[in-house]
């Protein structure tokens, strides 16, 4: 079972033992999740569109970047269809444990560790929500995203997903215009978003991270 534990900001996390590293800053998990997913990627782009959105998660983790979407598509009455991705899934009783719906106001949290796999669900008339139980170097898929959420554990510990050609596979599921943010800004990334296609820009990080990356696909 992985170690929980409160962030600094109230909220839980989790401590990966197979990867060493924790789930979220320990400055702040919610904190972490409103200031790089939601606000410097997904809000932006929802509240100047129109249409129905289309949302890339790598990797689905303790749920907490998918509850906010849902959060957010619910507030602004704004239509998004949520696809999650995740090879190594926390189980349910570690959900359960965690304190992400009393801290957002937000119900309905374990039923994003409930769904089953593979499967579509309409969780509110407003948010649709996809998990696939698959590593990102065996996901395919024929949708074209406009948001993307890159929150793989760190270079170090899962180099395999950090690779040009990987985010070149990102490139070309992401449209035209698109977004993706990710809290690593670290060479290798930088490196391999530009060569891929992507335009990146820094932006301060939250607590007592420096940078992370939004970058735009390239027309």
């Amino acid at each position: 079972m992985e170690r929980l534990f409160f962030t600094e900001d109230g909220s839980h996390s989790l401590y990966s033992q197979q990867f060493g590293q924790q789930y979220h800053s320990l400055q702040g998990a919610i904190r972490e999740s409103l200031h790089i997913y939601i606000d410097l990627g997904l809000r932006p782009v929802i509240e100047n569109s129109d249409s129905a959105l289309s949302v890339f998660e790598m990797g689905f983790g303790t749920g907490l970047n998918a509850l906010l979407t849902w959060q957010l598509a619910d507030i602004l009455k704004k239509q998004v269809s949520y696809t999650s991705i995740e090879a190594f899934p926390i189980s349910l009783e570690e959900a359960s444990l965690l304190n992400y719906g009393s801290l957002t106001g937000k119900s309905g949290f374990l039923k994003l560790h409930e769904n089953a796999w593979g499967e579509d669900h309409q969780l509110s008339e407003y948010f649709n929500f996809r998990k696939e139980k698959i590593r990102l170097e065996d996901f395919a898929t024929d949708k074209i995203f406009d948001v993307i959420f890159f929150d793989a554990f760190d270079p170090k510990a899962q180099p395999e997903v950090w690779t040009k050609n990987i985010f070149e596979k990102m490139a070309t599921q992401t449209k035209p215009g698109g977004i993706l943010v990710t809290y690593s800004s670290r060479g290798i990334v930088k490196r391999g978003l530009t060569a891929a296609g992507f335009e990146i820009k820094r932006h301060p990080g939250p607590g007592k991270k420096t940078h992370v990356l939004r970058a735009t696909r390239v027309m």
